[in-house]
């Protein structure tokens, strides 16, 4: 492990100054370059049964996730439609920049991006096993074996250990952002980067974002915080619910009191559910990841290298190193820069066929009210 990682060092840096030089690049390009005449979404991709009905994959704030199927291949994929115009903001654009710069077997592929009359369009690999949630609720009891429960965090920390070797920080990590794919033994696929930032392109986030209860409490101190040490906490949040079937900083007899779940992630006032026995090398790294000073908090290093995490690692996950391969999609970071830019602008013309007018499933950001009030 330790030889590989150093190798891996040196190799990282290389590829993280190729992604730093591309992406400035194209940011600079200038936005009012009229793009090439792009392929109609339907050209490209079509409903996946033969009665062309909808399979709606997920709704929430900015718009619909739909099944569909890729013409060329017959490859099905999720196709996550956003209203133009104001919806295309500056979290759209760090979705689309940072995911499309990321290759590795537990981040869900991005495709492409295009345009249609009400939308825009993002095409994803489509991971049918669903999300890793749904997997926790229908086990028994509500929660994991052990050894079930450290095979998807191995697999959760091989991929955001990644997107940090590229600089990206996820700010969301979740169960309900960990989808699986079809396997007879699943694997892990981490989505959803529309509160992601860049440490190579970003200034260091501020901003209260993510989901409540796996918040990391530097991130409600309104101060600029490192986000990759967050995404550690968040991390550690995923693996107590995966072993405990319950949030660890979640007020039993108030769930749904966020001011609750506040204090209690500030003090991190948190205990194993009775019933659950844990072995002491877990315990021993939840309670390194549960550690209010992110300066004390263990990282992504010392993770991969804890006995736990270790035991019964997949060989697949020792070995990968395709950090240095280009992701495999037929775009330029100028065009889809160009597709961003062209999607804040509302047509008002009639709409292309095969529009959809849901709402996309999303984290949401804290009220400040519930900060000055904890």
């Amino acid at each position: 492990m330790g030889v590989h990682r150093a190798r891996e060092g040196g190799r990282g840096r290389r590829s993280r100054a190729r992604s730093r030089d591309r992406v400035t690049r194209a940011r600079e390009a200038s936005p009012n370059v009229v793009p090439m005449r792009r392929p109609r979404l339907s050209e490209s991709y079509e409903p996946p049964s033969a009665s062309g009905a909808d399979v709606v994959l997920g709704c929430g704030n900015f718009g619909t996730a739909k099944l569909m199927r890729r013409r060329a291949t017959g490859e099905l994929v999720a196709i996550k439609y956003i209203e133009r115009g104001e919806k295309i903001d500056e979290n759209v654009k760090r979705e689309l920049v940072n995911h499309c710069l990321l290759r590795h077997p537990n981040i869900v592929r991005f495709i492409e991006c295009a345009l249609t009359e009400k939308h825009l369009a993002i095409a994803m690999e489509y991971a049918s096993g669903g999300e890793l949630f749904d997997r926790v609720l229908r086990s028994p009891n509500g929660r994991f074996t052990e050894g079930e429960a450290r095979y998807f965090f191995q697999q959760l920390i091989s991929g955001v250990a990644y997107c940090h070797a590229k600089g990206v920080a996820h700010r969301d990590l979740k169960l309900e952002n960990a989808l699986l794919d079809g396997g007879a033994v699943p694997r892990l696929k981490i989505c959803d980067f529309g509160y992601s930032k860049n440490a190579f392109i970003d200034s260091d986030p501020k901003s209260t974002v993510g989901t409540p209860a796996y918040i990391a409490p530097e991130v409600l101190e309104r101060k600029a915080y490192d986000g990759k040490t967050a995404d550690v906490w968040s991390c550690g949040v995923t693996l107590f619910v995966m072993l405990c079937g319950r949030y660890p900083f979640e007020d039993r007899r108030r769930p749904k009191d966020f001011r609750s779940t506040i204090t209690k992630i500030r003090n991190c006032d948190y205990a194993v559910p009775p019933g659950v026995v844990l072995s002491e090398g877990c315990m021993d790294l939840i309670q390194r990841i549960f550690v209010v000073d992110p300066a004390r908090r263990i990282d992504m290093v010392g993770i991969q290298a804890h006995p736990w995490f270790l035991t019964d690692l997949p060989l697949e996950l020792v070995a990968v190193h395709d950090e240095d391969l280009e992701p495999s999609i037929s775009m330029t970071m100028d065009e889809i820069l160009a597709i961003v830019e062209e999607a804040k602008v509302v047509h008002s013309e009639g709409a292309e066929q095969r529009e959809f007018d849901h709402d996309m499933v999303t984290s949401g950001e804290f009220d400040d009210d519930d900060l000055d009030d904890a």
